[in-house]
C-alpha cells in the first residue's frame, strides 16, 4: 500500500490549493492522517532522485509541512474564531476588569467554539475529500473541488453581498454568474472583513448596558460632589451583579453561535 502510495505521488503532482485544502483538514483528522502516512517511510532523499518527479515530490512534502505550521492563521482567515475572539475582547473591555477573565481563557473559549460551531464542515471535508483521495478513489482534481465546497458555502452564508463586490471591483473581474465563479482568494478577504464588520456589530451592542451603569454612577457620584473617585471604580460591581443576573455567559455565547446559524 506504502509503495502504491509513493508511486501515486511520483506520477501526480498535487496542486498548491489541494495541498492547502488537504492540510486544513488534515490538523482536525491528523490521528487517521499519521495512520494513513508513517514519516520514517518517506525514505526518498535528494541524492536517490533519479527524475524531477522525485524531486517535485520532495519539494510537496516541504509545502505540506509548511502550510500544517501555518494553521492558526487559516484558522483565523477561513473559520468563525475571528468574530468571537473579538465579540469577546469587547465584552471584557466594556464590564471594565482587568484580568479577569485572562486573555488566554477567552481565547480558548473561542477556539472550542470555533470546532464547536466548524465541525459539520471540518467532517464533511473529512468525508468528501480527504478520505476518498488517502485512499485512491479520487484524482488530485476531484479532491480539490469538493474538498473546498463546504467551506466556501460556510464562507459565503457569512459574506456580505458588498464586500464581495468590493474585492472584485478592484481586480477589475466581470459579476460572476454564480458563487462557483467567485475566486477563493477573493472570498477570503471577502469574509473576513464581513466577519469583522459583525463582530464591531456585536461589540456595540454589549457595550451599551454596561455604559448605562458607567453614566448613571459618574452622574450620581459628580451630584454628590466626589469628583476625586473614579466611576469605574464603583460601577464595576453593579457590572458584575448585572451580568451575574442576566446570565450574562449563556446569553453571550449562545446568541454568537447562533448568529451563524447553528
Amino acid at each position: 500500500m506504502k509503495r502504491a502510495n509513493r508511486k501515486h505521488m511520483t506520477k501526480h503532482t498535487l496542486p498548491l490549493p489541494l495541498i492547502f485544502s488537504l492540510a486544513l483538514a488534515a490538523v482536525f483528522t491528523l490521528p487517521s492522517l499519521c495512520h494513513a502516512v508513517t514519516l520514517p517511510s518517506l525514505r526518498i532523499g535528494l541524492d536517490e532522485a533519479t527524475s524531477p518527479q522525485q524531486v517535485s515530490t520532495l519539494v510537496e512534502i516541504l509545502i505540506i509541512f509548511t502550510v500544517l505550521s501555518m494553521a492558526p492563521a487559516i484558522l483565523l482567515m477561513m473559520t468563525c474564531f475571528t468574530r468571537l475572539v473579538i465579540a469577546f475582547g469587547f465584552l471584557k473591555q466594556a464590564m471594565g476588569t482587568q484580568q479577569a477573565p485572562p486573555a488566554q481563557v477567552l481565547i480558548g473559549l473561542a477556539l472550542f467554539l470555533t470546532f464547536f460551531i466548524m465541525s459539520p464542515v471540518f467532517n464533511k471535508m473529512n468525508d468528501t475529500a480527504v478520505k476518498p483521495y488517502l485512499a485512491e478513489k479520487i484524482n488530485a482534481e476531484q479532491a480539490l473541488t469538493e474538498g473546498i465546497k463546504p467551506l466556501r458555502a460556510f464562507m459565503f452564508s457569512q459574506t456580505r453581498e458588498k464586500d464581495l463586490a468590493l474585492f472584485l471591483s478592484i481586480a477589475k473581474m466581470k459579476k460572476p454568474n454564480n458563487k462557483d465563479d467567485v475566486p477563493t482568494s477573493m472570498l477570503i478577504p471577502a469574509f473576513m472583513i464581513s466577519e469583522l464588520k459583525t463582530a464591531f456589530e456585536i461589540g456595540f451592542v454589549l457595550f451599551i448596558p454596561f455604559l448605562i451603569i458607567d453614566m448613571v454612577v459618574a452622574s450620581v457620584l459628580l451630584s454628590m460632589g466626589m469628583m476625586m473617585l473614579p466611576p469605574v471604580m464603583v460601577s464595576l460591581p453593579f457590572k458584575l451583579m448585572l451580568f451575574v443576573l442576566v446570565d450574562g455567559w449563556y446569553l453571550v455565547v449562545g446568541s454568537l453561535v447562533k448568529s451563524f446559524g447553528v
